[in-house]
């Protein structure tokens, strides 16, 4: 192995410097100059330039890749795309990967290890200064933001390379300095737990911080980071043995130490007991007409951190025009021209999802909308917005609308925080942890998941007595409480459910398309008012008022649909008397139109339905990834076939087509060009199922 040049070492270390010294354009690093050993010493110096590099630590820790290609596929959110179903974010969702094709993350892996490589320095020269309080704040800190890169890396690839000391301080001749192979992921978690548990020793609780929001962290998050690691080092993993790398040997298991399991779990429940106990955080509740859960949403998007604080444990800062990710841009309900722009959303929410939620949950309509917005005519200044009723194979995501953020700096750019860590998530970990522990659900478990049912207003919901049953709970409210936080599918794979889910959720979704099982009620036709959009940002809507219809006479009677605008006043009339048998008072001027739930959006009906309404266009194109909403959810909607988004005749596509058990639940890395690890790295292993 050719030795690596003293250049390249000082490229690799003045980049990790970089992220300290705030460079934005290729004219700032070619006016730097060159580094050398004093750079270090002089940022670490003092503790105010030090806590600018900590800070700095934290830029690029969420890359776009964990939450638009890995945070669907979880049978909650899916992705929806324009074209084809051959794209990187609809395969990726769907477990279909390669290692040299749009197929599979190429950014995640490199972002973590330029992180880590800056957390490295960080650490190692905190350790060289004088300890103090803020110091070991700091140190503190750093240790945390190391440790959720390698949770971030052993939870997507498995075994990754461990490299715990920065470039400067290692050998440039020896060739594991720059080509490292995979390490023990146990031996990972074991060290970052340890490093986590000193860290909770050296970080100051919120109240005591002085920081003005969580977007650092505290106490509070460091100890709910600790929990979740724990749970993830103590759960299930696709492992394989990394001396053979026999494909033969992939299975999932947890680590063979039943003892160090346990451990994991109690540290786990000691975490997040250490929170609770310690009383300075909470569930948002209701307030100001607000659900708890709408209120927190809502603030959440408006940067009204006052409202959140007691909740949201740990959030990644993005505002200002060089620290701003489009986490917002990707899902919400869309939207077409206006005050909002033209932002055409990518996710969608299964119907299966939508549908699961008990009547009473204040959840479901935070977390999905059955509407985008839409213009009646032709989107010309002066025209009228709506929030435009959709149908089951385009509920789009909820909590990060754009109607309900603040103005952005420019379209791609939506000032909004991206959640990390909650307080509910403590509660439900806790819940998790002493289930396990006890081998049943303790009295402070039952608890814990019921302080979260509660806010959602569901408290009266029986809870299991039983482990598994209990476990079976936890599943479904993480589904609940968690929709579109990209943890969710991780989490499945954590706890070896992942399977199990999978092949149930594409099992409703077929009984679903064929209204039949716990479907067979379901009801197919709806009637939406017609909701005027406010477009102004901080918009307080929530959701589209509509009835569902089961009366033969009423559903006769919305589908009688006029083609001819002379018609439309009778078939209001008509609709009027509907709504008002339902027990709903109408205003003046006030229309409705029905909707076919198992139709595609864009079909006849609907279109005409809309027309009746005012649309002068009903067949309008949404700001939505076609692949969805131009498909219907009916399989009899659709010739006696399933749409091919829930799966294709030949089972060559559908929900979920790539999935192989004991394989997919890790990704491989990416092989195809220079800047992926197998093409740099030459000491890597691929995964034995992609080799």
């Amino acid at each position: 192995m050719k030795k690596i040049s003293k250049i390249k070492k000082t490229f690799i270390l003045s980049s990790a410097l970089a992220l300290f010294l705030g460079m934005t354009s290729c004219s700032d690093w070619l006016e730097m100059p060159p580094y050398n050993a004093s750079d270090a010493e002089t940022v670490f110096s003092d503790e105010a330039t030090a806590d600018m590099y900590v800070q700095g630590c934290y830029r690029g820790l969420i890359h776009q890749e964990m939450y638009y290609q890995l945070g669907m596929g979880e049978t909650v959110v899916h992705s929806s795309e324009d074209g084809s179903t051959n794209n990187s974010k609809y395969n990726v969702c769907n477990y279909f990967y390669d290692t040299t094709s749009p197929y599979t993350v190429t950014t995640i892996y490199k972002e973590q290890y330029r992180i880590i490589e800056s957390t490295n320095i960080a650490i190692s020269r905190l350790q060289r200064m004088g300890e103090t309080t803020k110091r070991n704040a700091l140190l503190g800190e750093a240790l945390a933001i190391r440790a959720y890169c390698y949770y971030n890396l052993i939870r997507i690839y498995g075994d990754v390379p461990a490299v715990w000391t920065p470039l400067e301080e290692m050998d440039p001749n020896d060739e594991n300095t720059f080509y490292p192979k995979r390490s023990p992921r146990d031996e990972i978690y074991d060290q970052i737990i340890a490093d986590l548990q000193t860290a909770v020793e050296y970080i100051p609780w919120y109240s005591e911080s002085g920081y003005a929001t969580y977007e650092r962290l505290t106490k509070q998050g460091t100890y709910a980071m600790l929990a979740r690691i724990a749970l993830y080092a103590g759960g299930y993993s696709l492992r394989w043995n990394l001396e053979t790398n026999d494909p033969a040997s992939m299975k999932m298991e947890r680590r063979s130490d039943a003892t160090r399991v346990r451990e994991l779990y109690q540290i786990a429940s000691d975490a997040c007991q250490a929170v609770v106990s310690k009383g300075e955080n909470s569930l948002v509740q209701a307030k100001n007409g607000m659900s708890g859960f709408e209120h927190l949403w809502y603030n959440f998007c408006q940067r009204n951190f006052g409202e959140t604080a007691p909740e949201m444990l740990w959030e990644l800062a993005q505002y200002g025009e060089n620290t701003n990710s489009n986490f917002g841009v990707l899902a919400h309900p869309g939207s077409r021209g206006g005050v909002f722009g033209s932002r055409k959303a990518m996710q969608f929410m299964l119907p299966t999802y939508y549908l699961s939620f008990d009547k009473n949950d204040t959840r479901r309509d935070v977390s999905c909308t059955s509407y985008s917005i839409y213009f009646l005519d032709k989107g010309a200044a002066g025209d009228t917005w709506v929030d435009v009723g959709t149908t089951y194979s385009c509920i789009m995501p909820g909590k990060f609308r754009i109607s309900w953020c603040t103005e952005p700096q420019e379209a791609a750019k939506r000032n909004l925080n991206i959640p990390l860590l909650r307080y509910s998530d403590v509660l439900l970990m806790y819940a998790e942890a002493q289930n396990y522990l006890s081998g049943n659900p303790t009295e402070a478990a039952k608890n814990a998941l019921k302080q979260v049912r509660e806010r959602a207003g569901i408290g009266s919901m029986a809870i299991p007595s039983d482990q598994q049953g209990f476990e079976d709970a936890i599943v479904q409210e993480r589904k609940w409480e968690f929709a579109g936080e990209f943890n969710l599918r991780t989490d499945l794979i954590r706890m070896n459910r992942l399977a199990k889910e999978l092949a149930a959720t594409k099992q409703d979704m077929k009984d679903l398309s064929d209204r039949t099982g716990k479907y067979g009620s379901t009801p197919v036709y709806r009637l939406y008012k017609l909701q005027q959009d406010a477009q102004v940002y901080g918009d307080k809507f929530l959701a589209l008022d509509y009835i569902e219809l089961t009366s033969a006479s009423e559903i006769a009677t919305v589908k009688n649909v006029p083609t001819n605008s002379s018609d439309y006043e009778a078939y209001q009339a008509e609709l009027a008397k509907i709504v008002k048998a339902h027990g709903v008072s109408m205003g003046n001027n006030e229309k409705w139109y029905p909707a076919n739930m198992f139709e595609a959006y864009t079909s006849t009906f609907n279109g005409n339905a809309r027309k009746a309404a005012g649309f002068t266009n009903g067949f309008n194109a949404l700001q939505i990834g076609n692949i969805i909403y131009t498909k219907p959810t009916g399989s009899a909607e659709n010739g006696g076939n399933y749409p091919n988004w829930i799966e294709a005749p030949d089972g060559s596509d559908g929900l979920y087509y790539g999935f192989k058990e004991n394989c997919v639940e890790l990704l491989p890395f990416a092989a195809k060009s220079a800047g992926h690890p197998m093409i740099d790295n030459p000491n890597l292993t691929q995964h034995p199922g992609y080799k």
